[in-house]
This record gives structure tokens, C-alpha cells and sequence, in this order.
């Protein structure tokens, strides 16, 4: 998730040459109309700017002139904090894929926001940035399953990003299920 995506971008390339790392892939392709809509945040690199922040969510609508519409929500301090949100865009870098956008939050700064792993039915998506210094795992529930969760870890590891910077966001609980249990 990004909050404030402009000013990161400046650091990629320097930080990719200082680290010798291959570079980042992203997804074979991605369909913008299934990729809209609201995404949780699962878990994050750190940032500054989402210092505090839980329930992170963000919500990506396609323009009609063929960039993205992105807001970015979450509470501060707990679940029940105060609302925070950020409007911006995107737009779309290699439209070979989708896969490689640009996003701004404060015109004129755009930073990278690469998609580099997906579910198969968009159940997951990961967000990473060329230098390895951003990473956010996002899904269309709150919660999700530990078993895929340690599966995109492992593929994040073999792509350069170490696993131990990863922090959890702290989400909602799903609702239950209606309809009980049988007696």
C-alpha cells in the first residue's frame, strides 16, 4: 500500500546497483478491470509515511482516460483510531503487461508500484518496487491463508526481498458466517 509513493522512487536504481540484485519481475500480465476494487493490507515493508497505520486499505478505480483512480485508507493507532485516507493515480508504464504502473500522490512525483505476484482469481496481489525497498502483500479479504501467505514470502525471498523487514498489518476479523451449526 502507498501512501505517499511520489518521493520513493529516487532511491531504485541506486539501491538495485548497490545490492548487485537481479532485476525485479513482475507478473506476466494483469487485467486492470479484475485488478480494481478494494485491496487489504496483509503486510508491509515499514514506511514512514503509514507510521500508526491499521486497517490499511486501498481502492483502485479505472478512469475513463485510461488511468487509475487510487485512495488509500486506515485508522490510526487501532481499529477503532481515527480515519485516515489519501487520493492519487495511476498510470500504467508497459502497457504490454499492466504490470508495471506509476503512481502519485503529490504532483509532479510519480514512483514505481510494480505487481509482482498475483493469484490466479485475484485473490492476492503483491506490490513491489525496483530497489527492493517497498513491498506491500495485499489481498481481497482481510485476512489471509498462512499457508499462501509463507508461499509469497518464499517466492518474495528468491526475488531479493528479505523476509525479516515484512510487518503484519493488523486487520479487522472477518464476519462470521451466518447460519450457525446444526445441532
Amino acid at each position: 500500500m502507498v501512501l505517499m509513493t511520489g518521493a520513493m522512487s529516487a532511491c531504485s536504481t541506486t539501491t538495485t546497483e548497490r545490492l548487485a540484485l537481479p532485476p525485479l519481475q513482475t507478473v506476466e500480465s494483469v487485467d486492470l478491470s479484475r485488478y480494481a476494487g478494494t485491496w487489504f493490507e496483509i503486510a508491509s515493508y515499514p514506511q514512514r509515511f503509514q507510521e500508526g497505520c491499521t486497517g490499511t486499505t486501498a481502492t483502485y478505480k479505472l478512469r475513463d482516460d485510461g488511468e487509475v483512480d487510487v485512495i488509500n485508507r486506515c485508522r490510526q493507532g487501532s481499529l477503532d483510531g481515527e480515519g485516515d485516507s489519501v487520493k492519487g493515480r495511476a498510470r500504467v508504464v508497459d502497457p504490454s503487461t499492466n504490470a508495471k504502473l506509476e503512481v502519485t500522490f503529490f504532483w509532479p512525483f510519480w514512483g514505481d508500484y510494480w505487481i509482482i505476484d498475483l493469484g490466479e482469481d485475484y485473490e492476492f496481489a503483491v506490490v513491489g518496487h525496483p530497489g527492493r525497498d517497498y513491498l506491500w502483500i495485499l489481498s481481497r479479504t482481510p485476512t489471509l491463508d498462512e499457508s499462501v501467505y509463507r508461499e509469497i514470502v518464499d517466492r518474495l525471498q528468491a526475488q531479493g526481498y528479505p523476509p525479516e523487514r515484512l510487518k503484519k498489518t493488523l486487520q479487522p476479523s472477518p464476519a462470521p458466517r451466518s447460519g450457525g451449526t446444526r445441532e
